[in-house]
Parts: C-alpha cells; sequence; structure tokens
C-alpha cells in the first residue's frame, strides 16, 4: 500500500471508530473504486460490518467489481452480510464478477447465494458457471448492448441510452438480425454521426470478429491484444451472440497466464500463498520427488565410470562446473521457446530451432576454448583442458539444443510446454552433460595419463 493510501487508511479508521458516518462517506466515495477495494481489504471484521450500515449494496458493488482481491476471500465478506443486503449487492455486480465470487466458494453457499437474486439474474449464473475454466464462457459478462439491424440509427441511440447504465461496456453496439445472430458491430461515434433515420444494418461495420464461447482465454488474449479492442464477442454454435469479453478481463487473464508459465518454469506455485508450511511443502514436493529420481540416474552414470574417477580424481572437480553451465544455458533456451509458444508465433518454429542450433554452437565454442585456457593454465595440462572444455562445449550444445525442442514436442503433444520447466530442463541437463563428459574423457584417457 502506498504512502497515500496508508494516510487516508488511518483518517478512514479514525471514522470508522468515532462512528462519524458522513466523513466515512465523504472520504471514501470520493476515491478510485481500485483504491476503495484496496482499502477495504484492510479493516477487519468490526470494521467491515460497520461500513455494511454505512455503505449501500449499490456502493459497496462498485468496490467488489473493480477488487483485484481472490474472488474466494470475497465470497467470505457475503457471509458477513444479511441476506437482504447480499441480495442488492450481487444484483448490481457486473454478472461476469459475481460467477467469479460464487465459482470459488463451497456449492452450498453458492446455492443458498443464487437463491437470493431475482429468477432472470439467478438463471444467467446458473448457465455462465457451468463453462469450462479458462474459457470464453468462463470470463464473459452478459451486461452488453445490442440493437437489431432493422431499426433506425435514432431508435438504436434510444436504446443505448436505456441500456447504458447496465452494461459494462457501451463502447461497441452489437447488432443481431431477427434469429439474435451477430451480424455487425456499431460505434457510438456511428450513431452519432449518422442521421436517425438511417438503417443502422446501412451504417454498421459487418466484419466482426467474434470468439467461440469454448475458445480458450489465452488466444483471446492475444486477438484482444492483436487489434486493440475494448471488448470481443462471444458466440455459440449457433453463431448467436451470448455475451461479451471486455479488457479488463483480459488483462486478467494475460496476468493469470504469465503467472502460471512462471510457476510452471520454476516448478512451483507462485500464486498460491499459504501460511501453513506443511501444505507448502505438499505442493512442492512432487516436482522435487520427480527430479530426485532423475537426479539418481546422474549420480548412477557417475557410479557407472568410478573406476574412470579412481584413476583420474582430477576429473571430478569439473562435473558441478559442467553441469551447472549446461543447465543454465538450457533454461535460456526454454525461457524463449515457452515464450515464442505462448505468442503463438509458429510461423518461426523452424527459425528458432536453426537459431537456437546456431547458438548452441557459438556460446558452447567460446566457453569451451575459454574453459580450454582456465583449466590449461590452472592445472598446467592443456590436455585435460582440452578434455573439459570439449566436453563443456558439447554439453551446451545439446542443453541448448534440449532446452527449445522438449516444450516444442510437448506442445505438439497437446502439453502446455511451460511444464518443461528450469529445474526439469537443469537436471536433464545434469544427466546429459555428465554422459558427455565422461565419454570425452574416457576417449582421450591413454592420452591424458602421464
Amino acid at each position: 500500500m502506498t504512502e497515500g493510501l496508508e494516510q487516508l487508511n488511518n483518517q478512514l479508521t479514525t471514522a470508522l471508530n468515532k462512528r462519524n458516518r458522513k466523513n466515512f462517506r465523504k472520504l471514501f466515495l470520493g476515491l478510485h473504486g481500485y483504491e476503495q477495494s484496496q482499502l477495504f481489504a484492510e479493516f477487519d471484521f468490526a470494521q467491515r460490518k460497520l461500513i455494511y450500515t454505512f455503505l449501500s449494496p449499490e456502493e459497496l458493488a462498485n468496490v467488489f467489481d473493480d477488487t483485484e482481491e481472490d474472488p474466494g476471500e470475497m465470497g467470505k465478506y457475503l457471509d458477513e452480510m444479511s441476506d437482504a443486503y447480499v441480495s442488492r449487492l450481487l444484483s448490481e455486480m457486473y454478472m461476469d464478477n459475481v460467477v467469479d465470487i460464487f465459482t470459488d466458494i463451497r456449492p452450498i453457499k453458492r446455492k443458498k447465494y443464487i437463491g437470493l437474486l431475482p429468477s432472470d439474474e439467478a438463471d444467467q449464473v446458473r448457465e455462465l458457471i457451468h463453462y469450462e475454466d479458462e474459457t470464453a464462457g468462463s470470463i464473459m459478462t452478459t451486461e452488453f448492448i445490442k440493437v437489431d439491424k432493422n431499426q433506425t440509427v435514432g431508435t438504436a441511440m434510444q436504446h443505448v441510452k436505456q441500456e447504458a447504465q447496465e452494461a459494462e461496456v457501451i463502447a461497441y453496439i452489437y447488432v443481431t438480425d431477427e434469429a439474435n445472430k451477430l451480424v455487425g458491430v456499431l460505434s457510438v461515434r456511428d450513431l452519432i454521426t449518422h442521421s436517425d433515420d438511417e438503417k443502422v444494418a446501412d451504417v454498421m461495420a459487418t466484419r466482426v470478429l467474434a470468439v467461440d464461447v469454448n475458445e480458450d482465454q489465452e488466444a483471446i488474449a492475444e486477438q484482444v491484444r492483436d487489434y486493440n479492442f475494448v471488448a470481443i464477442p462471444v458466440v455459440d454454435a449457433s453463431e448467436e451472440i451470448v455475451g461479451i469479453i471486455t479488457v479488463d478481463d483480459i488483462i486478467d487473464v494475460i496476468d493469470e497466464e504469465s503467472a502460471e508459465d512462471y510457476s510452471h518454469l520454476a516448478g512451483v506455485d507462485t500464486e498460491t500463498i499459504s501460511r501453513n508450511p506443511f501444505q507448502t511443502a505438499l505442493k512442492r514436493l512432487p516436482w522435487l520427488i520427480t527430479l530426485l529420481f532423475l537426479g539418481m540416474l546422474t549420480a548412477t552414470l557417475i557410479n557407472h565410470f568410478e573406476g574412470l574417477l579412481s584413476q583420474v580424481s582430477v576429473l571430478a572437480i569439473f562435473i558441478s562446473l559442467i553441469t551447472g553451465t549446461a543447465g543454465n544455458a538450457g533454461t535460456q533456451s526454454l525461457a524463449v521457446a515457452v515464450r515464442r509458444l505462448a505468442t503463438n508465433n509458429h510461423l518461426k518454429i523452424a527459425r528458432l530451432i536453426l537459431n537456437e542450433i546456431a547458438t548452441g554452437i557459438i556460446i558452447g565454442v567460446i566457453t569451451g576454448i575459454c574453459v580450454f585456457v582456465m583449466v590449461g593454465v590452472w592445472k598446467q595440462n592443456f590436455l585435460l583442458g582440452a578434455v573439459v572444455g570439449t566436453a563443456m562445449a558439447s554439453a551446451i550444445f545439446v542443453a541448448n539444443l534440449a532446452g527449445s525442442l522438449i516444450p516444442i514436442g510437448m506442445e505438439k503433444l497437446g502439453v502446455d510446454p511451460a511444464v518443461a520447466s528450469g529445474p526439469f530442463i537443469s537436471t536433464l541437463s545434469d544427466l546429459t552433460s555428465v554422459l558427455i563428459y565422461f565419454n570425452i574423457a574416457q576417449y582421450f584417457l591413454q592420452l591424458f595419463i602421464k
């Protein structure tokens, strides 16, 4: 929380402690919705109970619509309110935000709150809540403005004025035919600049980019980004418009997908914060145990070359140097490949692979030469330096190639490429690096031993 918000928090807390409703409302309602939501989250249970008497459900609905807090936490606030207050609050919120809250609360609570809504809104919630997670249907809102293509511009403008208060976005007005199929789109500017007597069908844009209700949210976010849309319509299998996805929800999707990709790359859930160390450990253990077994293969491989190490023990000094550097190179290549796939840049995948091959060769050769010189000077044995340098160059090349090929292969198999996490690539690089290192050393063994 910024210093300015902290000062406001102190002032609002003072107003609450003094039961000064007028001062609290003046301070709180003068803030932006995001600031209101930030401050609301800082109040304790007793303070919130008092706020429910200071603010109307309509005023608090704006706070809930603008919050960045976890929907599950928002659901807990509903338990603190009277049923009448909850009913009015939910009715004033945008439907997609209501659905977000209901998705994260227990079914028995969800059923209760849905029952508090007017029948038409309850039906909308029931329909929206059953869409598969991370699809267009799960993030769309049903509060949008549509007009009939046979209307005049004048009547369409009147309709927009009537519906504007309830709509989440009025930048676009969607045009439908008699069967509710999406056939065009208008802007407010179109309505203002054309004569009232003109037909909507004559002034609308007929090329409309819409998304299917079951389309993946990540693909939708890319379209909104590419076309700079404020909102994008959602249609069902019959091409009937069923909702819209607004840019604020797209921003949330981008943030969510980025956090998810980072979690996969790190091999740990970075979004879910638990204060229970035992629960945190349980969430991290599966990956670590999996990597432990993969690491055991590396240990087994080293054990296989025990005879070589007993003859030339100096080789053991450079194991961690080679595996660590190769792992770092593989992780860098992985990050580039996952990012390229995430931006759906499939046209350049072949170029990416060729680029990573060339990059791996250049990095490997330069690093190998550096290691050759350093080890040769340090140990006064340039033959040993040649072994370590060659192994380093080869290991980096293989790790670089694996870091780009593995996520591409996983995507072809329908698996999220981000699952090819940094720890996984690093551990796999350890295995291949050790194999390369000892085989090269064994090849030069007769020359190496003096």
